[in-house]
């Protein structure tokens, strides 16, 4: 238990960046659905969704190659330099490639009028993957504060100029102050969040530049290669995580039966309801930040499969009861969108355990790293990704976004499954799987319960109910896993 509240202290730290930075940018949801329309707000889930395969091609998971090879002190500095290196040389190519050819490239996105924008984009992936690395050691190096103060200057930026371009602008050039027309033009748009963001990544590379005085020469060509092997399969595995995550959101534009604006309109409607059904990962991304360095750190001891269970279980209980916060009080939540969204509002259930199978997958999958069996999960991935596809090809059209919904948690379920099954043949951890589908169960249990019984209640008490269900559910964890412990 000593090490698992370590990892919980270390994921409180992290958090504070990953939570506290997200739930700015979730206050930006309210902003972007009422300042845009879902058609302009599907140009930003669009990108965004694009962005996220093309972090991968930029880094090309290099940092995970890092925590492998880095993990002993002697050899931490090498292996930094090594792959920081590698990263200058790669970003430089690749962004110059994009430079030149953002005239195609935004023609085949359909987006031929705004080159600008693929530019942009490929500017804030360039910083942002020259920050992955850096960020990686303070992870390794238990440095969280200098992460978290990093993380939230990086998020206070994105913020503020969001606020300055789409609230400040308008309001100041309607009240005659004529001098916001040398800072921001009315036709811009959606391009002053890509502009935020490419500042806020601007920033954060300075800020980690003293990190970059600790390169030292000559590049280690064989530790490299050593490097990119390990790292190879898990650049499938990005590839064909981001399928699963973030394909059907491009494919809808093409595959939805409408008109190209309506398209884009059932875009935005979907990717800012998804908003809403990644609250839950604030949770999971800051546990991540703190969970892979540590398993690195604990693989070798004695009892390292028994934390890891234990470790899992935890994160399934701390993500379900996140879970069932927001079925319970959903009428609420969805104001963070404007009303323009909210017929999209029934895919977040959905999402919702879709998102929670996948922080158990993370979970799972740790084994393959730590056996350096990453091929295994590239295959699982893959497997991962063609049911994403298929599915998304004969659902969209027929479902439209209720059936990339679906499509997400089939194939989060399947992934959960797979790396599962195969983890237990060579990495057998005991995993507490009844407990596990116990609370998600009951979770959503409570809900449906909610949803049946609140009709039927008048108004004045119904939310006392959801309060008491939510309670109860509480204790029933303090009951099972807490009480014995006193």
């Amino acid at each position: 238990m000593s090490l698992i509240k370590k990892l919980a202290g270390e994921t409180a730290l992290y958090g504070l960046s990953s939570i506290v930075g997200r739930f700015l940018n979730v206050l930006l949801i309210p902003l972007y659905t009422r300042a845009l329309g879902p058609g302009e707000y599907g140009i930003v889930t669009d990108l965004y969704a694009t962005s996220a395969f093309l972090i991968i091609v930029f880094s090309y998971r290099m940092e995970s190659a890092f925590f492998r090879f880095g993990t002993p002190p002697e050899d931490r500095q090498r292996v930094f330099s090594t792959g920081l290196i590698s990263l200058l040389v790669s970003t430089a190519a690749i962004t110059t490639l994009i430079f030149l050819f953002a005239g195609p490239l935004a023609a085949a996105a359909k987006y031929g009028q705004h080159p600008e924008y693929i530019q942009w984009f490929a500017l804030m992936l360039a910083f942002d993957c020259l920050s992955e690395l850096p960020f990686a050691r303070l992870r390794l190096e238990q440095r969280p504060m200098r992460f978290v103060m990093v993380k939230l200057l990086n998020i206070g930026t994105n913020v503020f100029f969001n606020v300055f371009w789409l609230i400040f602008c308008p309001w100041a050039a309607k009240h005659g102050m004529d001098w916001v027309h040398w800072v921001w033009s009315p036709g811009l748009g959606v391009g002053y969040i890509f502009m935020s963001n490419v500042l806020a990544s601007l920033i954060t590379l300075v800020l980690l530049l003293p990190e970059f005085k600790t390169i030292k020469l000559p590049f280690d060509r064989a530790l490299w290669s050593k490097m990119m092997v390990y790292a190879a399969p898990l650049i499938i595995v990005g590839f064909a995580g981001m399928v699963n995550e973030m394909l059907s959101r491009t494919m809808m534009k093409y595959l939805l039966t409408g008109t190209p604006e309506e398209n884009m309109a059932q875009l935005g409607i979907f990717g800012a309801n998804y908003k809403l059904a990644m609250l839950i990962t604030l949770f999971t991304q800051a546990y991540r930040y703190a969970a892979e360095p540590f398993f690195f750190r604990h693989a070798g001891d004695d009892n390292a499969m028994k934390t890891q269970a234990e470790v899992t279980k935890w994160f399934t209980i701390a993500a379900a009861v996140g879970m069932l916060a927001i079925l319970l009080f959903l009428d609420v939540v969805k104001y963070f969108l404007g009303k323009k969204f909210h017929s999209g509002v029934g895919v977040v259930p959905i999402l919702l355990v879709a998102n929670l199978l996948l922080g158990v997958y993370y979970n799972f999958s740790v084994w393959f790293r730590l056996k350096d069996r990453t091929g295994l999960g590239a295959w699982i991935s893959l497997a991962g990704a063609a049911i994403t596809i298929l599915l998304n090809i004969l659902w969209i059209p027929r479902y439209g976004y209720i059936g990339a919904a679906w499509v997400t948690l089939i194939c989060y379920l399947f992934m959960s499954w797979a790396t599962w099954k195969t983890g237990q043949k060579r990495y057998p951890v005991p995993y507490q799987l009844g407990r596990m589908m116990l609370y998600t169960v009951s979770a959503l249990g409570l809900w449906v319960a909610a949803e049946w019984l609140c009709p039927f209640l008048p108004a004045s008490i119904q939310w006392s109910v959801r309060l008491l269900l939510f309670a109860g559910y509480l204790v029933m964890v303090w009951w099972l896993e807490l009480r014995k412990k006193k």
